[in-house]
């Protein structure tokens, strides 16, 4: 076993969530109201909203404001609502680092629930006191796999630079992008799952380090032809969202594989890795992971609970899960661990730790 040299360790995480929060009985009787006299089965509504395991959500909005939300009214809700709570969540992952904002010298910043330009990272650049000749990198339509994609790519700039200390934030209203007119069993799924919230990690180069867990390599993995499992189709009423019932069948079919294809140079196998920060995708997707690399409830217990409390939050998700590992179950010192998700592509990203 030879383990590579670290490329960045973790210095601190932050998390944030709107201050409008509903539990999940309470949104579905709000669905019911509002589709019962178009879809033809209400109680499928209830049904689908209840078999994803989501305990509450919170909203970027009071649930009244999105009767009559249009695009152009959602996408400025996501403009001023996202960049409160990046704001919010960056500057918690500075507090635990111990830095101000001056000390970040790139920041990466990643969504696929709404646009804007300048993007959310340069709208924070004064309110923060971040410096002016920070570098930025925003990043578009990676989904739920943005997290560990994001936090691979901070890693990344910081093997060039290790001297640097680099941010990623990522900002998913999922809420916003609801279609009320389409009844079609993936918006309904869509919408009792997704939640709003924003998640950031501070990282540090191996030349400055910290006593964070390491980030020792990174793999990405495009799989061919599946451009349309998942992602957006948008168009004038926003978006619309494309979810094929094949993604837990992707897991089966790839995620072992791409595990050992990934530690296999380094001289590692599955049993080495004695911990994993999963992105809460879903309960099927999670039942998937769990059988495709032989995990038990207890090793996937955060995910499970992340989910259930907060709902999937795209690319923040992953990171929500990272930062209640590190708060409540921090693995042991020394010991390697796995960052995993998956999204629109279809792809994955996996990231070896060391804790």
């Amino acid at each position: 076993m030879s383990t590579p040299e670290p490329l960045a360790s973790i210095a601190g995480t932050g998390v944030a969530l709107p201050p409008h929060r509903y539990e999940q009985d309470a949104l579905i009787a709000a669905f019911q109201a509002v589709w019962g006299q178009e879809h033809h089965n209400s109680r499928r509504v209830a049904q689908l909203h209840a078999a994803v395991q989501v305990g509450g959500r919170n909203l970027a909005l009071p649930m009244e404001r999105y009767l009559d939300l249009d695009f152009t009214a959602a996408n400025r809700a996501f403009i001023e609502v996202g960049t409160e709570l990046g704001a919010e969540a960056l500057s918690a992952a500075l507090q635990e680092a111990g830095l101000e904002a001056s000390a970040l010298d790139a920041i990466f910043f990643t969504t696929v629930t709404g646009v804007s330009a300048p993007s959310l990272d340069a709208r924070l650049v004064n309110r923060l006191g971040l410096r002016s000749d920070i570098k930025r990198v925003p990043m578009f339509g990676l989904g739920c796999v943005a997290g560990a994609a994001g936090l691979a790519r901070v890693a990344d700039y910081l093997k060039a630079y290790p001297g640097h200390t680099a941010a990623l934030l990522s900002v998913e209203l999922c809420s916003l992008t609801l279609q009320r007119r389409d009844l079609s069993i993936p918006n309904l799924i869509a919408s009792g799952l997704f939640g709003d919230g924003a998640a950031a990690v501070v990282c540090r180069g191996a030349a400055v380090g910290g006593d964070g867990p390491a980030i020792l390599a990174s793999r990405s993995v495009f799989y061919p032809d599946t451009e349309g499992v998942m992602g957006w189709d948008i168009g004038s009423s926003g978006f619309r969202i494309i979810l094929e019932a094949t993604v837990p069948d992707m897991v089966d079919r790839h995620i072992g594989a791409d595990v050992a294809a990934f530690l296999a140079p380094f001289g590692l196998q599955r049993a080495d890795i004695t911990s994993f920060v999963l992105h809460s995708g879903g309960p099927k997707v999670l039942t998937s992971f769990e059988s495709a690399l032989g995990l038990q409830r207890e090793d996937t217990a955060l995910t499970w609970r992340s989910l259930q409390a907060v709902g999937n939050l795209s690319s923040a998700s992953v990171l929500f899960v990272l930062r209640d590992t590190l708060r409540e179950r921090r693995p042991p010192a020394g010991s390697l661990g796995l960052m995993l998700a998956m999204g629109p592509g279809f792809c994955s990203e996996l990231l070896l730790l060391r804790w």
